[in-house]
């Protein structure tokens, strides 16, 4: 049985970034759960060719080479900064270049991280909405990271850990016979 492709995307052109900290870490656990494949990216991945695109024939290669990986991923971590109670015009403008037929039925896990409690909604009244128009399946729980949730660009909270296994544990709804495989292995 080859193994599933999980493509992570912080829409950050930061480094070091806690979103993309953030994506890496969920991608990783669900990667250990699940044996996917994992890639992650971020917006410098993208490149400058984004912001000047119109189109998706707009991108350089490797600019397309991203998007090509995400729509043809199995499952997604997404993960946005939150910028004044949204995400990033350039992360969207990215979201905007994919057809929404390639998203369809796909699962997604939605995560963002902000400086600070008041955005913790983002995930609820911005991701969800813009992955529900692509009818994607973002997966019921939502995982949003404040600064004090990490250290040194790793995740340190307990209640985060929590709330990130939770939705790990969700993608077995989508991947039982690969979830059960590797638990009879142990």
């Amino acid at each position: 049985m080859s193994a599933h492709k999980l493509v992570g995307l912080a829409g950050s052109f930061n480094r070091p970034s806690k979103t993309f900290a953030l994506v890496e870490n969920v991608a990783g656990l669900a990667g250990e759960q699940y044996g996917f494949d994992n890639t992650i990216y971020d917006l410098t991945d993208v490149g400058p060719s984004l912001g000047q695109a119109l189109r998706r024939d707009d991108l350089d290669s490797r600019a397309r080479e991203v998007i090509d990986d995400i729509v043809s991923a199995d499952v997604l971590v997404i993960g946005a900064p939150t910028y004044k109670g949204s995400y990033p015009g350039l992360f969207k403008h990215l979201i905007d270049l994919i057809d929404p037929h390639e998203l369809r039925a796909k699962p997604i896990i939605i995560t963002a991280t902000g400086g600070g409690d008041r955005h913790a909604l983002m995930v609820e009244h911005q991701l969800r909405p813009l992955f529900g128009f692509f009818m994607s399946h973002t997966l019921p729980t939502a995982v949003y990271a404040s600064d004090r949730d990490f250290t040194d660009y790793r995740v340190s909270s307990d209640p985060l850990s929590k709330r990130i296994g939770e939705v790990i544990g969700e993608l077995a709804a989508f991947f039982p016979s690969r979830n059960q495989a590797l638990i009879a292995a142990e």
